[in-house]
């Protein structure tokens, strides 16, 4: 399970790099070459950046905050991953939920990024109308070692261009892979009982980050 939530995040980190400064680009690309330009881009960027490669986790999280999290749509993601219990949220648990999931994934994000290394990236004919605005972009990635992993991604466009909403790993869809976990969680602890345990799971994440981030200053002493 862990390694499937790896590729998730490495997907997601993959599909949304390109897009710091770029949101003309977003706005006037197919959503297919977008997300090939994109991740050619989050690639090149890995593999040549040694804070990254050597797992420096403030430069990590600082190129997730700036480079990734702007062209996700959290919002959407979080609902479909609540379900049909997000009708029930008020306005501050549904913000929190936002929150929570985004810090969440924010850490997901930071573990695959830095495992990048000699990863290539193959796309499939999209199967899509120019009237689309909800679309599916396939592709998948070759490794040095082992058989290619489906990888693909659903976007919709907004008023602000394509935004990543769901990705899919080995047949399996990142929202639905939490849907079962929320619904569970609410169906013992009702939501208030979801945003604690996604903020009590946050805070055990960023106590190892911090404690990643000592032990990389102290070997480098």
């Amino acid at each position: 399970m862990n390694l499937i939530k790896k590729l998730f995040a490495l997907a997601l980190a993959a599909a949304a790099m390109f897009f710091s400064g770029a949101t003309l680009a977003a706005d006037a690309e197919a959503p297919d070459a977008l997300v090939k330009r994109i991740s050619m881009e989050v690639l090149d960027i890995a593999k040549a950046d040694k804070e990254v490669q050597s797992g420096n986790q403030k430069r990590v999280l600082q190129v997730v905050e700036e480079k990734i999290l702007p062209f996700v749509d959290f919002q959407k993601m979080t609902m479909l991953a609540a379900g049909k219990n997000w009708r029930e949220a008020t306005p501050e648990q549904k913000q929190q939920l936002i929150a929570e999931f985004r810090t969440l994934l924010v850490y997901t994000y930071s573990g695959a990024i830095s495992q990048v290394r000699d990863q290539k990236v193959e796309f499939k004919p999209m199967r899509s109308e120019p009237s689309d605005t909800d679309v599916e972009v396939r592709s998948q990635v070759v490794q040095p070692r082992g058989e290619p992993i489906q990888l693909n991604y659903r976007l919709e466009k907004t008023n602000g261009g394509w935004r990543i909403y769901d990705v899919n790993v080995l047949g399996a869809w990142l929202v639905e892979s939490y849907k079962s976990t929320f619904t569970s969680e609410i169906s013992k602890n009702g939501i208030d009982g979801l945003i604690k345990a996604l903020s009590d799971k946050n805070k055990k994440l960023a106590d190892a980050t911090a404690a990643k981030g000592k032990a990389k200053s102290a070997d480098a002493s």
